[in-house]
C-alpha cells in the first residue's frame, strides 16, 4: 500500500538539531577504508592498544554471568574500585555506596548531568573537551558554555553565573594532554562549592600519566561534597569494547544516578562485571606498566614533532597531542579528510573539541608504530605548509564509501 498521502513521520527536532559524534564519523570512514584493503595509519581512535591475555572463564560462575546484576554494579567490582582509588590516587572514598557501575562512561556523564539539571541551566566546558559533553547537555535541556582552552584556571571565575550548575573538566586531558594541578583543583573546587555548583571531573587517563603527577578530584573534595568523578576501564585497562565505566559521588547524587540506570541501562553486563572482580588486580599489573611505557613513546614523538618544528600544547599526559594547524587556510575538516583519502592518515578535526580549538588536528599514538607515526607527522607537516586540500578530490571519496560530507549541530 502507497504511503504517498501520508503525513511524513516525526523525528525530534532536539536530536535532529545535534551532530553526529565526529571522531566517530572518522573511524567510520577509516573502516570504510580499510574494507577496500586500503592501509591506514590510525591516529584517530581513542585508545592503546595493550597485549592482555585472556584468563580462564572457569573460574566464574557463568551461569550466574547469563543474568542480571544489581544496577550499582557488582559490590565485588565495586570494592577493587574503591580499594584502587584510595591506594592510588590518595582519595578517600568512604564505601561502595559512593559508587556505581554501568556500560562505560559516556552513559554515566549523561546521567550525572541529568540528575543534576533543570531547563536551561548551564553548564560550563573547558576547551578543549570531549565532544559529547556539549550533545549531552542540550539532551537534557541544559546550556553548554564555553572556556576557550587559553584561559587560565585562575580567570574562570569571569564565566560563572547565576544559571552555572556544572563545571567540566577532563583530567588528564584529551586531547590536549595537559594536567590540572592540586592547587587548581583547590582553587575551582572551592569556587565551585561556594556558588552551589557541582565540579564534573572526567578522569578517564588517570593511568596514562607519570608517577606523582596526577591528582583526583576524590582525593581534594571532602567527603564528595558537590564532587563528582567519572572514570573507565576502557582506557586504563585497554579494554574499550567492554564498555565498563563507573561514576563516584556522594550518596544522595548516587542515588538519583541510581533511578536513571535503572531506567536506561539496568546493569552493566554481568560476566564481564564478574571477570573484572576476579582479574582485576592482575590486569592492573600487566596494563598500568604498559600505560607507563605509552607515556614514554608519547616523549619520544614530542622530541621527534620538536625535530620537525610541528607545534602542538604543551601536555605530558594521555596518548594524544592536539597539533596546531595555524599556517593552513582551509577548514580543518577538510584537511582531516584530505590527510585521509590522499594520504591514508586519520586525523580529527580540532574544532571537534572546542569553538576555541578550530586551528588543532587530534592524532593519537596509542595505535601505530613509532615509524609510521613519524613518516605520518612528516605528511601532515607538509601538507599543512602546502596550506591546499583538493575538495573536489574529497567529495569523490566521501560518494565512493557512500558518506555525505560531515554536517554541523543546528542548535548552539
Amino acid at each position: 500500500m502507497s504511503t504517498n498521502k501520508f503525513p511524513e513521520m516525526q523525528i525530534s527536532k532536539k536530536v535532529e538539531g545535534i551532530p553526529e559524534a565526529l571522531s566517530i564519523y572518522v573511524n567510520q570512514l577509516v573502516y570504510a577504508e580499510k574494507r577496500k584493503g586500503i592501509d591506514v595509519t590510525t591516529l584517530s581512535l581513542g585508545e592503546a592498544f595493550f597485549d592482555i591475555p585472556m584468563f580462564d572463564f572457569k573460574e566464574l560462575n557463568f551461569e550466574k554471568g547469563y543474568h542480571y546484576s544489581e544496577s550499582y554494579g557488582i559490590p565485588e567490582l565495586r570494592e577493587k574500585i574503591v580499594k584502587y582509588y584510595n591506594s592510588m590516587y590518595g582519595a578517600n572514598i568512604n564505601g561502595i555506596d559512593e559508587v556505581l557501575i554501568s556500560c562505560g562512561s559516556k552513559p554515566i556523564i549523561y546521567m550525572v548531568i541529568q540528575a543534576i539539571l533543570n531547563e536551561g541551566d548551564e553548564v560550563l566546558i573547558h576547551e578543549p573537551s570531549w565532544l559529547s559533553y556539549q550533545e549531552q547537555i542540550k539532551l537534557a535541556n541544559g546550556v553548554p558554555k564555553f572556556i576557550p582552552y587559553d584561559c587560565t584556571v585562575k580567570d574562570f571565575n569571569h564565566y560563572y553565573t547565576n544559571k552555572t550548575k556544572i563545571l567540566i573538566l577532563n583530567n588528564p586531558n584529551n586531547p590536549a594532554g595537559w594536567i590540572y594541578s592540586k592547587e587548581e583543583l583547590e582553587l575551582l573546587y572551592g569556587e565551585c562549592r561556594k556558588k552551589g555548583i557541582y565540579i564534573l571531573v572526567d578522569e578517564a587517563y588517570s593511568d596514562f600519566i607519570d608517577d606523582g603527577l596526577f591528582t583526583s578530584l576524590a582525593a581534594v573534595a571532602p567527603d564528595l561534597d558537590g564532587a563528582v568523578v567519572v572514570n573507565s576501564l576502557s582506557k586504563n585497562m585497554g579494554i574499550s569494547g567492554w564498555r565498563i565505566g563507573y561514576v563516584i559521588a556522594e550518596k544522595r547524587l548516587i542515588h538519583n544516578i541510581l533511578k536513571l540506570n535503572q531506567h536506561l541501562i539496568t546493569c552493566a553486563p554481568t560476566i564481564l562485571q564478574m571477570y573484572l572482580a576476579r582479574y582485576f588486580d592482575d590486569i592492573i599489573k600487566i596494563t598500568l606498566p604498559q600505560a607507563k611505557e605509552v607515556i614514554k613513546k608519547r616523549k619520544r614523538i614530542k622530541t621527534y614533532m620538536d625535530s620537525i618544528k610541528l607545534s602542538y600544547l604543551p601536555g605530558d599526559s594521555t596518548f594524544y597531542f592536539f597539533v596546531s594547524i595555524d599556517e593552513f587556510e582551509d577548514s580543518v575538516l577538510d584537511l582531516s579528510m584530505y590527510l585521509l583519502f590522499r594520504y591514508g592518515i586519520s586525523t580529527v578535526p580540532g574544532d571537534a573539541y572546542g569553538k576555541s580549538t578550530g586551528k588543532f588536528i587530534r592524532i593519537g599514538i596509542g595505535v601505530e608504530s613509532e615509524e609510521r607515526l613519524k613518516n605520518a607527522l612528516d605528511i601532515i607537516k607538509a601538507v599543512i605548509e602546502s596550506k591546499y586540500v583538493d575538495q573536489a578530490f574529497i567529495d569523490k571519496k566521501l560518494k565512493e564509501n557512500g558518506f555525505q560530507r560531515f554536517k554541523r549541530g543546528e542548535l548552539t
